[in-house]
């Protein structure tokens, strides 16, 4: 196994042959170190973030109000509730159910899917190891059935330096058919003697042994060589993010934690816990002055400032309607 105890197993369970019980942990046997890139202002380096906007109000939609949805072929669409989705067909066994060894050339390269490894549990080895060398000795995989994340799906168990790995399968209508009409007549004109002798030269001319670690990823290499020259520079944005968009993620955070405790405790018979003002709203957003034990100080000091200058304004008030009444007093006394 190399490095499986730098990964964590996904899956536990055992695989079951006639009256044999082998108990194993799935490991994932591959990795992608696809380049991955982010969208960003061009300006400042700041992420680009999207919104759950609904396309026909165009209004901003709420974790708690989006279901999942199935498009038929004709553009309509049919909304699913949590009861359809709990009446399709799931299963969480942890059998990986042997149901018939095939020859191994039987499996066409094009129907292989995920890959993974399974390791025996100590107390498991001896019967791991049987099946090992009987798939290697007959030359044989297993065809078998197995649950991942809810989903039965049908999968070979063959061998692989020295581990049994279990590979999982595409359905038949997964694989599409090649056909190319341009190819129709080719065989009505095939090609000369002289011609297949030159093309056998040039495979035997090119022929070798596969070595994986020939083969490098160029571009992968060369996006950080890219990436580490503008560091190197100094050419780097350190982009500032906004309260406002940070407030609104924290809130729909919340919203979507504290769905996760009511539906916990529901499961439980428990009663939900009470919903503050606002709660589980994307619109309701904590004001940044709020944020910290600084911000509410700066608040309280602006409270007080607007409340004085009311005060303040208020008797200038009084000062000049106090002075209009004498002025017109005196004026009649003077008539």
């Amino acid at each position: 196994m190399g490095q499986s105890c730098l990964v964590r197993a996904i899956w536990r369970g055992a695989v079951s042959f006639g009256l044999v019980n082998v108990p194993v942990r799935l490991y994932s046997a591959t990795e992608n170190h696809d380049v991955q890139f982010r969208q960003v202002h061009r300006e400042d380096g700041g992420r680009i973030r999207y919104q759950r906007v609904c396309s026909i109000d165009g209004e901003q939609v709420a974790y708690d109000d989006i279901a999942k949805g199935y498009e038929t072929e004709d553009g309509q669409m049919v909304v699913l509730t949590d009861d359809d989705l709990s009446s399709l067909p799931t299963s969480s066994s942890r059998e990986i159910a042997v149901d018939k060894f095939v020859p191994s050339d039987q499996i066409d390269p094009m129907y292989l899917d995920k890959c993974y490894y399974l390791e025996p549990d100590k107390a498991a080895v001896k019967p791991y190891e049987l099946l090992r060398s009987a798939l290697e000795e007959t030359d044989r995989v297993a065809i078998v059935t197995i649950s991942i994340r809810t989903r039965m799906t049908i999968a070979v168990l063959r061998v692989r330096g020295g581990v049994i790995a279990l590979q999982t399968l595409l359905w038949p209508d997964e694989v599409r058919e090649a056909d190319f009409g341009v190819l129709d007549g080719a065989d009505d004109s095939p090609a000369k003697p002289a011609e297949l002798a030159m093309a056998q030269m040039l495979v035997e001319s090119l022929a070798g042994d596969y070595e994986p670690d020939d083969y490098v990823d160029d571009y992968e290499q060369a996006v950080k060589e890219v990436v580490r020259a503008k560091l190197d520079g100094g050419e780097v944005q350190t982009p500032q993010e906004e309260d406002d968009g940070d407030s609104a993620q924290v809130v729909d955070l919340l919203a979507a934690l504290q769905q996760s405790v009511d539906r916990a405790k529901a499961s439980r018979g428990e009663a939900p816990a009470k919903k503050s003002a606002g709660a589980g709203s994307s619109r309701a957003k904590v004001p940044a002055a709020e944020k910290t034990g600084a911000g509410k100080g700066a608040a309280k000091k602006a409270t007080a400032k607007k409340t004085t200058a009311k005060k303040t304004a208020a008797k200038s008030t009084a000062k000049k309607t106090t002075a209009k009444t004498s002025k017109k007093t005196t004026a009649k006394k003077a008539s």
